[in-house]
């Protein structure tokens, strides 16, 4: 059976025409006179219909032999809400080629990753985005690349280890080969700037608008962990554990764009880098769609058109947000808040920031599973809900990455003692990333369906939310925002 939108000839046609943004990423056009690929809102007059042709991935066009369009830049779309929105094996395997892992790791460990053979998964990946997990992931070094030599002032023998090639040759074919131009003439064409404080990359993250800067940067900056987390001067910031290193992400909405700034111990990371603050930020979610199905309830109708784009806030550290959650089981805001920096300042790894106010990595499982049970300041009960889930995290028994499978994962945490469905579903919806979860005991969710005259009993809602579906996880951001007062994250 046919899968993406990529095969729906006419609606494609009718997106490039049109010049749609909303569909950057779902589907690329290949023009077969020029050899060019482009993202559907590329600003040159359109090609004729009968010479385009539609591919799901940028790796799909380079495999065909198609070259990435110099005007829209089509490698820097925002990447298809397909992978963030799916549980299935596709949809795993991309989310680990964005964390980078078959570069690290090569595609019997990413294979391995997913529990599958390498040829059941290249199988998938072919018949549904026309390349493999090899060709997937050197259309991702490539961007990376490009980045570097844009951006940056480094050499490029150190640009082609950093993005993840095996040779300064395999580098340069590629750079050539994708964009049509040598790694000197990309460094030539780009805007000039100063020469950079080495580690340092300054880029955009784009997005599908709207977007609601105060639902995602609001949350963030309210359950910051001191030492880890702050707001500082309109960015979020926050110190990341990475594959090679670790580093520190500033994050600042923007109209159209998020701008990031890195700071990386090594520049290896910085593909994974990019991937968490997409995925924190839920960046390659489709606002339009999702809104326009909460719509359909009259209930919700008024609260999305109110403020419409809300995202779901997630996570850099799928782990870090599972003990986070049972910190905060039963405790204020402020409470877990104090827990955690407690625990940051007694175990996490120090680091220096450059410009003051973070200080540590949040503490790793590992870590976490050393610690006596009697010196943390909680219930009994709690204590032992918190040391099975570090010996859980720490020993391999429980995976919450990228790669997790969602149902597998949340029947593994309801056998935990001490997890119940809110905490569960909380982790479902802020590590996994499931734009399904709900919360219809929460407090928060029950107050707001009082104030919109919902059903007020966890059965009831439930039963009522079954028409928000796929998309509950964004219903519960728009009933959380019921109460609370909006804050502008935007510069003035």
């Amino acid at each position: 059976m046919q899968t993406g939108m990529h095969h729906d000839r006419e609606h494609c046609v009718r997106a490039v025409q049109s010049k749609d943004a909303r569909f950057d990423g779902w589907f690329f056009t290949a023009v077969l006179t020029t050899r060019i690929y482009c993202r559907p809102s590329c600003p040159v007059v359109p090609p004729k219909p009968e010479n385009m042709t539609f591919y799901p991935s940028a790796a799909a066009c380079q495999q065909a032999g198609f070259r990435a369009c110099k005007r829209c830049r089509p490698d820097t779309s925002p990447g298809s809400p397909e992978w963030n929105a799916r549980a299935d094996l596709v949809a795993r395997a991309m989310r680990l080629i964005a964390d980078g892992v078959v570069d690290r790791e090569g595609v019997p460990g990413f294979a391995a990753r997913l529990g599958y053979s390498t040829r059941q998964v290249e199988r998938q990946l072919l018949a549904e985005l026309g390349a493999g997990p090899l060709a997937l992931a050197r259309a991702q070094r490539a961007q990376t690349a490009r980045l570097l030599i844009e951006t940056t002032a480094l050499p490029m023998a150190e640009i082609a280890f950093a993005a993840g090639f095996a040779s300064v040759r395999a580098f340069n074919d590629t750079v050539r080969e994708v964009f049509a131009l040598s790694p000197s003439e990309l460094r030539a064409r780009a805007p000039k700037s100063g020469a950079g404080t080495p580690g340092v990359v300054t880029l955009r993250l784009p997005f599908r608008a709207p977007l609601n800067p105060s639902n995602l940067f609001g949350h963030l900056a309210a359950t910051a962990v001191p030492g880890v987390e702050e707001w500082r001067d309109g960015a979020y910031r926050r110190t990341l554990r990475l594959p090679y290193g670790h580093g520190i992400a500033a994050l600042a909405p923007r109209p159209d764009h998020i701008a990031c700034r890195l700071t990386l111990s090594d520049l290896r990371d910085l593909t994974v880098a990019i991937s968490r603050c997409r995925r924190l930020l839920d960046l390659d979610a489709d606002p339009v769609a999702v809104d326009g199905h909460l719509r359909t309830d009259p209930s919700l109708a008024p609260l999305v058109d109110r403020a419409p784009g809300r995202r779901v806030p997630r996570t850099v550290d799928e782990a870090e947000f599972a003990v986070r959650a049972v910190l905060g089981q039963q405790v204020s805001t402020a409470a877990a808040r104090t827990h955690a920096a407690r625990l940051v300042t007694a175990h996490g790894k120090p680091l220096d920031d450059p410009e003051g106010g973070l200080t540590h990595l949040f503490p790793s499982p590992e870590a976490l599973a050393g610690i006596d049970p009697e010196t943390l300041a909680m219930p009994r009960t709690r204590r032992t809900t918190f040391t099975t889930l570090v010996r859980e995290l720490a020993d391999g028994g429980l995976h919450l990455g990228v790669e997790a499978d969602w149902a597998e994962a949340r029947a593994r945490l309801l056998a935990l003692p001490g997890f119940g469905p809110w905490t569960v579903d909380v982790i479902a919806m802020r590590a996994l990333g499931d734009p399904d979860a709900f919360l219809p005991t929460d407090l928060g969710i029950r107050r707001a369906a009082k104030e919109l005259g919902l059903p007020a009993t966890p059965a009831a809602l439930t039963a009522r939310a079954q028409m928000w579906r796929p998309w509950r996880s964004y219903a519960v951001q728009y009933l959380w925002a019921t109460d609370s007062h909006p804050i502008n994250f935007l510069p003035a």
